[in-house]
């Protein structure tokens, strides 16, 4: 069991072959490369902006 949320990206067909390549080189899976990238951007994000607040009642859709 797990605490993630599924989702649906949509890329071009040569995105996805190049961020394969990348996780493959990476030696993670393209969900975990994806995951990494996500957490990346957000800790850029809030080093620059401050921290994100989160809101449980939309983080749980309440």
């Amino acid at each position: 069991m797990t605490n993630k949320i599924q989702t649906g990206i949509r890329f071009t067909p040569e995105l996805l072959y190049k961020i394969s390549f990348v996780a493959k080189e990476n030696m993670r899976s393209l969900n975990a490369q994806l995951e990494f990238l996500a957490q990346q951007c957000v800790r850029a994000y809030e080093t620059e902006n401050g921290e994100i607040p989160i809101d449980d009642e939309k983080l749980y859709n309440k």
